[in-house]
């Protein structure tokens, strides 16, 4: 990949840009058919979902019959084969490059664990001031942080997976020790204080302690195990060009499996309820936007180059849904509105951070010209 030069006797900017677009479009040349038409196969995997939610009777049913950690048994299998490609892809022996780096850390914990929930509090606020377990269920889903999806969408937009995987452990932490404290605080305190209704919230840490360990810890350890005792056995270079290809495309089976069965679960509601989850969808739509593109904006200013940039954007955009939808499930029920709210989040979060895994790709050209870890590569 071309290194782009910013310095005042560097490239003039119409070859920086014609360079910018010419490295884009070979990364996307190089795409298997997988992935060059992920979008495609995301939309046929929704609808495939929707038509089996509507024409199995009993499918929701039996397949929340069985759970872990409150999430369903075939949902908590698509999640782990989807992260596990990705994390056998992280080079851990690179990790204390990216701890080093405090503007990268504390961006980051910023933007997910206090603008992310008072952007979410705000927007359901102003958008759906008439519904109020909706109201509720799009707040739990702004402090539920993403912990899974992200990794997906950083590793297609070429981001750094190194610092996304030490940012999603971070994530971790923090979800485990904040969670209950601010969905107290968001529920409770803040609506008191501006004389707004209040919800109580009565989660325990262990049981997302447990969520944590599950959804993280499993594929993290497979992925790290796989990464160690492969290269041990056959060396980096067999690793990441022979092994790495063939689990890959793992991942977003993982992924498009995940959607079929997370809209076949609520294909009744979706189909029978449009213009609520039309209602839910505008402040989720207005949130990915903000915090994504917000992301993006403060990190270029940051001076982080383009790869961290990404993994900064999608941690800060993306929502740890299994977590908010067992949570809201657990407090308000499998029926209530709150459940809705939950369950709708990923179904609108998926295409929208699809789509800006394509904007992500555009707007490198914007960034310093580190070099561009090629997805495709590995």
């Amino acid at each position: 990949m071309d290194r782009v030069s910013n310095s005042p006797g560097g490239s003039p900017p119409e070859l920086l840009q014609a360079r910018s677009t010419e490295a884009g479009a070979a990364v996307l040349r190089r795409l298997s058919t997988l992935d060059r038409f992920l979008p495609v196969w995301i939309i046929a995997a929704m609808v495939l979902g929707l038509v089996l939610g509507r024409a199995v009777p009993g499918l929701d049913d039996a397949l929340a019959s069985v759970e872990i950690g409150s999430v369903s048994l075939p949902i908590a299998v698509g999640l782990l084969v989807m992260m596990y490609p990705v994390l056998a892809k992280v080079r851990y022996d690179e990790l204390g490059h990216v701890t080093g780096d405090k503007r990268l850390l504390v961006t980051s914990v910023l933007l997910n664990w206090v603008l992310g929930p008072a952007l979410m509090f705000t927007l359901a606020w102003l958008l759906l001031p008439d519904l109020p377990d909706y109201r509720t269920g799009l707040i739990i889903v702004g402090l539920a942080r993403c912990i899974a999806m992200v990794l997906i969408w950083n590793d297609l937009a070429c981001g750094d997976r190194e610092a996304a995987a030490i940012l999603v452990a971070l994530n971790a932490v923090f979800q485990i020790l904040a969670f209950a404290v601010l969905g107290w605080f968001y529920l409770q305190v803040l609506p008191g204080w501006l004389g707004l209704e209040q919800n109580a919230l009565d989660v325990s840490m262990w049981g997302i302690a447990r969520s944590v360990l599950v959804f993280l810890g499993i594929p993290l350890l497979a992925g790290y195990l796989t990464r160690t005792f492969g290269e041990r056995a056959r060396g980096r270079e067999w690793y990441e060009s022979t092994l790495l290809p063939r689990i890959g495309p793992a991942a977003l089976y993982g992924l498009l499996f995940t959607i079929v069965i997370l809209f076949a679960l609520q294909g009744d509601t979706i189909t029978n309820r449009p213009l609520d989850v039309a209602r839910i969808a505008v402040p989720l739509l207005v949130y990915f936007a903000l915090m994504w593109g917000g992301s993006m904006v403060l990190t270029r200013a940051l001076g982080l180059d383009y790869q961290r940039a990404t993994a900064v954007s999608f941690t800060a955009a993306g929502n740890n849904f299994e977590l908010a939808i067992a949570v809201a499930i657990g407090v308000f029920g499998v029926a209530s509105g709150q459940a809705l709210a939950g369950v709708v989040g990923p179904l609108i979060e998926v295409p929208a951070l699809v789509g800006l895994v394509y904007v992500s790709l555009w707007a490198r050209r914007f960034f310093p010209a580190a070099p561009v870890a090629d997805r495709a590569a590995a």
